[in-house]
């Protein structure tokens, strides 16, 4: 089993209070749990209204495959001119058979 785990950091310029960043981070996060079928989630700077930091989770039997979908994901968050992308990492975590 694979998990590949992403942090992505970014930057929206455009929202002026926190309904405002919370309404754009809400809908990417719709678009890519619906999109890829990944776990994802606001997990830092959520009383910040430029910032966000979300992390998310794909897991798989492949890590090809989980290192593709999440690059995928990466593309389709950058393509959203919403938000900015700042920094993003990614890890994969293998776990052996029970």
């Amino acid at each position: 089993m694979v998990i590949c785990v992403c942090k992505i950091f970014f930057s929206i310029d455009s929202a002026f209070s926190l309904k405002e960043k919370r309404q754009v981070i809400k809908s990417i996060l719709a678009k890519v749990k619906s999109r890829f079928n990944i776990s994802i989630a606001e997990v830092d700077y959520n009383d910040s209204w430029k910032n966000s930091l979300i992390a998310a989770a794909y897991v798989s039997n492949d890590s090809k495959h989980a290192d593709s979908m999440i690059a995928k994901m990466i593309n389709f968050i950058e393509s959203d001119k919403r938000a900015v992308l700042i920094d993003y990492t990614t890890e994969i975590i293998h776990f052996d058979n029970i």
